[in-house]
């Protein structure tokens, strides 16, 4: 960010230490494997910080949020190392790498000769489900809610722990850094349709739990959509765009080509942010819900 700056004759300090480069690069790192390589997240950073952020402007200007821009980029680019997931194991297991190994994982490729890989629940469903197999027989072998709820599942670090996922978003309601409005239709726009869905097919659509625990729906829920400057400005745009990205989650990851669909659905809303802001605006003081000047009543008018 500091060169892009720079190029562009910009002041670095005062942007440079704002925290945004540091948040778009911490969601960008939980967004991705645990056995990436090291210039994964280096590609992905300069994307996010150079094409989808300052070439849009900077801070504030940014019509897509960087680090969704930047996972989408590195999927479509780069789908193996995207997609290339490990067996979660207990860290003082013996079979677990330790710190050598992991600097030999991320930046030399050396893998252990005993890592297992595995599927996350969303890879597999949907590819089993495209071969035939019931949805009953996929889930008894990789669906177990317990250990999703903790995190002991395949995936990025932003798609393991469900409990303490929802536990820092919600001290980011307490805190007042983000509202409930986008959090909560969000997550109400992936309920609905999959409780619908799987009770009109329960043999082809799964349950309310599923969604929920599983994939990045949490982290894009409470720490992604809620960017306050790629998500719409008034209270009931704010709902209308949660539940809409919600809805193309659900969509995606059931008939869509990837797994995951929060990635999509939030760059796909943030392009209709305008739009919603447009016909979703914030009541202005001394005006009416259309804008128009409110006259003041004449003294001794009833």
């Amino acid at each position: 960010e500091a060169a892009t700056l720079k190029i562009m004759g910009l002041p670095v300090r005062s942007a440079l230490f704002d925290g945004s480069a540091l948040l778009t690069a911490w969601l960008l790192a939980l967004s991705l494997p645990p056995w990436a390589p090291w210039w994964l997240a280096a590609v992905g950073s300069l994307f996010a910080i150079v094409i989808a952020k300052q070439i849009f402007g900077g801070l504030g200007q940014n019509l897509f949020n960087p680090a969704m821009a930047a996972r989408v980029m590195l999927l479509i680019s780069f789908p193996l190392e995207m997609t290339s997931w490990i067996a979660p194991l207990p860290i003082t297991s013996a079979a677990a790498p330790g710190f050598l190994d992991g600097l030999a994982i991320t930046f030399a490729g050396l893998a252990p000769a005993d890592g297992v890989s595995s599927a996350t629940l969303l890879g597999q469903v949907k590819t089993d489900l495209g071969r035939g197999i019931g949805l009953d027989t996929i889930l008894a072998g990789f669906y177990h809610p317990a250990e999703m709820t903790w995190g002991q599942r395949a995936g990025s670090l932003g798609e393991t722990s469900a409990v303490l996922l929802l536990a820092g978003g919600l001290v980011l309601i307490a805190r007042r850094i983000v509202t409930w409005h986008i959090p909560l239709a969000m997550l109400a726009g992936v309920a609905l349709p999959a409780l619908l869905a799987n009770l009109l097919a329960p043999d082809h659509y799964p349950g309310l739990a599923y969604h929920l625990l599983s994939g990045g729906l949490i982290l894009g829920a409470f720490f992604i959509a809620t960017d306050p400057v790629s998500s719409p400005n008034s209270t009931s745009g704010q709902l209308v765009f949660g539940f809409a990205c919600g809805l193309l989650t659900w969509i995606i990851r059931t008939w869509g080509g990837y797994p995951e669909g929060v990635a999509f659905a939030v760059m796909l809303m943030n392009a209709g942010t305008p739009v919603i802001d447009r016909y979703f605006k914030p009541r202005i003081y001394g005006r009416d819900s259309k804008g128009v000047a409110l006259v003041p009543a004449k003294e001794g008018a009833k």
